[in-house]
């Protein structure tokens, strides 16, 4: 199975192959139908040409009967090359249609797919742009402070505590190390 990515890749690639050679292939399959069609309408031509010699050596009624049904059906048969001919054109434009609707689909769905990721990709830069943003003016903010004043202020309910309790520890003096007995 392709991933959309390379059956996009191959589709490009046959589409670019398809519109360099699409002139030459209309051309040989025009002269290839109107080849198959002159042969039609010559082998037609020669069983009209029969059946007229035929009409002419035949004197009986019965014969000429049937040959006027022959040519009869001789002209429903070229009407009905005519009419296959016609469909046959159609049912090539179908399967061209149907090959083109696949491929478009493929095409559309890659395109759909480079959407959603470029969608993705941009929130997450605006994210990232927005927590930037954000850090430089958290850092801009602790510059402009001063040094001896606390980067942290406590909270007014923190202080009240503090009143009632007495000092935090993180007022008091830190004692110095001691070095802890060895066994």
């Amino acid at each position: 199975p392709l991933t959309p990515q390379a059956a996009f890749a191959h589709l490009a690639l046959a589409f670019r192959c398809d519109v360099f050679t699409l002139r030459q292939r209309v051309q040989v399959e025009k002269r290839a139908r109107d080849a198959a069609e002159e042969n039609i309408q010559e082998e037609l031509g020669q069983c009209r040409a029969a059946l007229e010699r035929l009409g002419s050596s035949c004197t009986e009624a019965g014969c000429k009967e049937t040959l006027e049904q022959l040519q009869s059906s001789l002209t429903v048969l070229a009407a009905a090359v005519e009419r296959a001919t016609n469909a046959a054109e159609k049912l090539g434009a179908v399967h061209q249609e149907a090959r083109m609707s696949r491929a478009a689909e493929v095409m559309v769905q890659h395109v759909e797919n480079l959407k959603r990721h470029h969608l993705r990709e941009h929130a997450e830069l605006e994210e990232m742009k927005r927590l930037i943003q954000q850090n430089s003016r958290n850092r801009q903010l602790a510059e402009t402070q001063d040094d001896t004043e606390p980067r942290l202020r406590p909270h007014p309910l923190m202080r009240t505590f503090q009143q009632v309790t007495g000092p935090s520890l993180a007022t008091l003096e830190p004692s110095p190390p001691r070095a802890l007995p060895l066994s």
